[in-house]
């Protein structure tokens, strides 16, 4: 199975034994709109809801945060789903958050695992069937194998880590020009940082632009993408749009700062460059 597949090539393999439909869609406060809602009322049928908020570390400062391996493992398995399985995870989110399924499911240890390209929003287009019918109970053994080495911490950062860092937030909130839609973060980004913004990587149509434009796109930033980098964003979702964009072009050495901008931001010991 590819790393991006199409609705089509979906609707003909959606029965098979082994594979196993996430929706990801998660969306910021101000989009006020319930994914979970969302799903119960329409999704590809025998889709399962992953939840990204729920998938977080809760006893983290910062939102978002990777799990233990453990209580991923017990949620992926209560959810049906197993390590072995074939995955496709899809989203009905402005900001593409199929990424961050993709990148977690990987990371603790699933190695089929692919984003659906256009998510909802294309499979729509095509005229594809949805229902709000629940997913049938599936018994499923995931074990867990995180692999650290593709995340990084502050303190590595802070320390110089030797890769460039791309920021995929938009150039308003790159440079200091908009406020941070969380409280009590500094506005700009972290000094020596690009800025490739998540939706420049994506059609209007919500698939990912084809592989030459791709690569403008992080050219155009002054990133070789060809080259390791640490993706960061707001707080480690949008940023997995860049690795998996990234993955397109054939580069498998890149890493995720998961605290991203609302840890950066929320300390006042760490350096911030604004413009």
């Amino acid at each position: 199975m590819d790393d991006l597949v199409s609705c089509q090539w979906l609707a003909a393999n959606l029965r098979a034994a082994d594979l196993v439909v996430l929706d990801a869609s998660w969306h910021l406060p101000a989009a006020r709109r319930d994914a979970r809602k969302d799903y119960a009322a329409r999704h590809l049928p025998g889709a399962r809801f992953f939840d990204i908020e729920a998938l977080s570390d809760p006893d983290a400062s910062s939102p978002h945060m990777l799990p233990s391996a453990d209580a991923f493992a017990a949620a992926m398995e209560a959810l049906g789903v197993g390590s072995d399985d074939r995955i496709v995870v899809y989203d009905d989110s402005a900001l593409r958050t199929s990424a961050r399924a993709w990148f977690m499911l990987r990371h603790y240890g699933a190695p089929q695992v692919a984003i659906l390209d256009g998510g909802l929003q294309r499979w729509l287009a095509e005229g594809l069937p949805v229902t709000a019918e629940p997913p049938p109970e599936r018994r499923a053994r995931f074990v867990a194998a995180p692999r650290p080495q593709e995340v990084v911490g502050k303190a590595e950062l802070l320390r110089g880590q030797g890769s460039p860092v791309v920021d995929a937030r938009s150039a308003a909130r790159f440079a200091g020009a908009e406020p941070e839609p969380r409280p009590g973060l500094e506005a700009g980004h972290m000094p020596g940082s690009r800025n490739l913004p998540f939706a420049a990587l994506y059609q209007e149509d919500g698939r990912f632009k084809p592989p030459h434009e791709l690569r403008a796109a992080f050219e155009a930033a002054g990133v070789d993408p060809s080259r390791p980098f640490v993706a960061t964003c707001g707080s480690g979702v949008t940023a997995n749009s860049l690795i998996f964009a990234a993955r397109l072009l054939g580069n498998r050495d890149t890493r995720l700062y998961d605290g991203s901008w609302t840890e950066w931001g929320a300390d006042p010991l760490t350096p911030k460059e604004k413009g």
